[in-house]
């Protein structure tokens, strides 16, 4: 088994890395630099055609690419703690709290990566710098839906911490790297950073 790996800022192979440290899971790994496009280079493209990190490579060949995929990989594997909710109710609250965090705040938060921030006009051919900027108002108003939906919660997908708060974690960090901090009025968010940041996985 060998998981592609990839510093930060990148978010994706991070919410991984979280994940396995609140496992306690120890994985061999290699890290790929992004910056010298190590991840598009043919001896990588072999693992991933699509040149995208994360990936988990099984010790029979297959690989496993996407963040989420490769978590529900391990969760099968280790079930315990359950960092994709617990039951039916829990399970489908965690689902629907990560589903939110990727398409309203990730999805946008993606367009402005792309077509506004110097390192991505490398590949992302033609930019559009218009289009990228309308999408960071998007991004804002995603954060205000999350901290009304943190107000008076301690995680985002119930009492326990979640596959979620660690997806919205990356993202928001991912976010400030961008340029898109998280506005000093949403207490409740900037609260639950606080708390997420603190777990010594959140280091990983």
């Amino acid at each position: 088994m060998l998981f592609y790996d990839a510093a930060n800022p990148a978010p994706n192979p991070r919410r991984v890395r979280i994940y396995l440290a609140e496992k306690g899971l120890s994985v061999p790994s290699t890290t790929l630099s992004i910056r010298d496009m190590e991840h598009k280079g043919a001896a990588f493209l072999k693992v991933n055609p699509l040149g995208q990190i994360p990936a988990l490579e099984l010790d029979d060949g297959s690989v496993i690419t996407e963040s989420i995929a490769i978590c529900r990989y391990f969760e099968c594997l280790h079930p315990e703690p359950a960092m994709f909710g617990q039951g039916a109710r829990g399970a489908a609250a965690v689902e629907q709290a990560l589903r939110r965090v990727e398409l309203r705040m990730g999805s946008p938060l993606t367009q402005v990566w792309l077509h506004t921030h110097p390192f991505t006009a490398r590949v992302v051919k033609p930019q559009f710098p218009d289009y990228g900027e309308t999408q960071r108002p998007r991004v804002l108003e995603a954060m205000r839906e999350f901290d009304a939906a943190l107000t008076g919660c301690a995680w985002l997908g119930g009492d326990d911490y979640s596959i979620a708060d660690i997806v919205l974690l990356t993202t928001i960090d991912f976010a400030g790297f961008v340029g898109i901090a998280v506005p000093e009025e949403l207490g409740a968010l900037r609260d639950w950073h606080a708390r997420a940041s603190a777990r010594p996985s959140a280091s990983a």
